[in-house]
């Protein structure tokens, strides 16, 4: 998925979050117009609070998802369109992924200036 331009503005937990930890293939096709789609409808999902991603030159990226309950995460694990890019991106896209679902008890950071 794109890198998205700030940090995620979330609300004081709790909430969720998905954790997206994968290595690309080499195979590129089509592969940034899903993941632009997916984060696009990602943010029109009941639910949905931000999202945060990056991807090294290696191939290893992260993307963090959050969202307001355990429904809103297993209604956008089910929808159509992400049920057709998690199956191309099981086929094609990674070589492995790690998906991780936990509940945020504590946030805290250092506000930019």
């Amino acid at each position: 998925m794109s890198a998205p331009a700030a940090f995620a503005q979330t609300p004081a937990p709790p909430y969720y979050v998905v954790i997206f930890s994968s290595r690309r293939t080499a195979d590129e096709g089509g592969y940034a117009a899903m993941a632009e789609r997916m984060a696009a409808l990602a943010t029109r999902q009941p639910g949905f609070l931000g999202m945060e991603s990056a991807r090294g030159a290696d191939g290893f990226g992260i993307t963090v998802s959050y969202w307001s309950s355990p429904k809103a995460i297993a209604a956008w694990k089910a929808h159509a369109e992400h049920l057709v890019a998690q199956e191309k991106g099981q086929r094609a896209w990674y070589e492995h992924y790690e998906i991780r679902v936990a509940r945020v008890e504590r946030a805290y950071g250092r506000p930019a200036a």
